[in-house]
């Protein structure tokens, strides 16, 4: 029996939740949908990888626009029951304004039979300003 979209969607949610890391680091699945993930985490002092600026880490920015790829990969109706990044390119446009939550929004734009093309953005309370931009191909593992 192949799964619902319901189905689908509620697998991606708890695939996210179940990842210890990112509940380590704060990260809230806060939307998903049919190939479109959006996932936030709130600036925390242990995240800055500047402590004179407060700027949060950008493997922090780039954690969090990768989980949400992923994310939006399983969430395809179509798509994979597992995924793993395969390649991930990652555009820094400017410091995340410290102190302010980080948004990142992800879809999954294409989809062969073995691999997944993403598009994600993330950005602080300024969205018209963006803090990151990325683009990956992720593993589309499809179980029997």
């Amino acid at each position: 029996m192949a799964a619902t979209g319901d189905d689908r969607i509620g697998i991606a949610r708890q695939f996210i939740e179940a990842i210890p890391f990112s509940r380590a680091v704060g990260m809230v699945l806060d939307d998903i949908g049919d190939g479109v993930a959006e996932i936030s985490m709130a600036w925390a002092e242990e995240l800055v990888g500047d402590p004179e600026s407060g700027v949060i880490h950008g493997g922090m920015v780039s954690a969090l626009m990768d989980t949400c790829g992923g994310a939006a990969v399983m969430s395809r109706l179509d798509g994979p029951m597992a995924t793993a990044t395969i390649d991930l390119r990652i555009d820094y446009m400017r410091p995340a304004t410290p102190g302010q939550r980080i948004r990142a929004r992800a879809e999954c734009y294409h989809l062969t039979r073995s691999v997944a093309f993403v598009r994600a953005q993330a950005w602080d309370e300024d969205p018209d300003r963006p803090v990151a931009t990325a683009s990956g191909a992720f593993t589309a593992e499809r179980k029997a």
